[in-house]
């Protein structure tokens, strides 16, 4: 059963076609990139899969449950969770309580905020376990503010693997790092990510085909091509469109 199906999706505003009969499927542990030039159509896909927009048409599937008409946080419990093109975190709350914060937004029973979140063990354990993971547990009581624009790209990163999630849709994780600090992110996603299936969409190719087992290309709001990085790579409508392009994105 594939984690994610996605079937003859559609998107309108009015009477613009944004997204036109998409189909496509994600399979458990996958990591698949989706590519495509600025106005593809690649945000508001993701937006549709996670529920901040409603579909015009078609039909999503999650973990064999029909989620096409169902809210954001319902999609969220249900462990689909995704990351966001510009960095969104608490600027004036702690390192810690951004983490926490996110651990507690994934459980169900909120009567339990009645306890203070740092006297949860269970939470503090596993604030500490993502933490340590990109070293970030020993500024844990700093604000986000005193981190370098990647240490906070870091933070937004691992708030959306805080519930280990069944899978995560990540918008342009690394947008805004030089490449030699993208490099090393592209390797913390990939740890963050071992065990959990990822749709990501990026303009920095070095990071698709580091990153990627298959990749998606979007054009035109429709699918024009999906397959292994190599073949893609190869793709003569796909170099012609994108790897051509004159600043060497997709």
């Amino acid at each position: 059963m594939s984690m994610l199906n996605v079937e003859s999706l559609a998107k309108s505003f009015g009477g613009l076609k944004v997204l036109t009969d998409v189909s496509f499927s994600v399979e458990p542990g996958e990591k698949l990139a989706l590519i495509g030039p600025n106005g593809a159509g690649k945000s508001t896909l993701f937006n549709v899969i996670c529920g901040q927009l409603s579909a015009s048409g078609g039909k999503v599937e999650f973990n064999g449950k029909d989620i096409t008409n169902l809210a954001p946080n319902m999609r969220l419990h249900l462990g689909l969770s995704r990351s966001y093109q510009q960095n969104n975190l608490f600027w004036h709350l702690s390192i810690l309580d951004n983490i926490l914060l996110a651990l507690y937004g994934e459980e169900t029973n909120h009567l339990r905020m009645l306890k203070p979140l740092d006297s949860r063990g269970e939470l503090m354990e596993r604030a500490e376990e993502l933490l340590k993971t990109v070293d970030l547990w020993q500024m844990r009581y700093e604000l986000p503010t005193i981190l370098s624009y990647g240490e906070q790209r870091l933070l937004e990163l691992l708030m959306a693997f805080t519930s280990r999630p069944k899978m995560v849709l990540l918008d342009e994780p690394s947008a805004g790092l030089p490449t030699a600090e993208a490099a090393a992110f592209a390797d913390t996603i990939r740890r963050l990510a071992k065990d959990t299936t990822l749709l990501f969409c990026a303009h920095d190719m070095d990071l698709v085909f580091h990153l990627a087992d298959t990749i998606m290309v979007l054009y035109g709001g429709k699918i024009i091509a999906k397959g292994p990085p190599n073949e893609i790579k190869e793709n003569a409508k796909v170099q012609e469109i994108y790897l051509g392009s004159e600043d060497g994105s997709c």
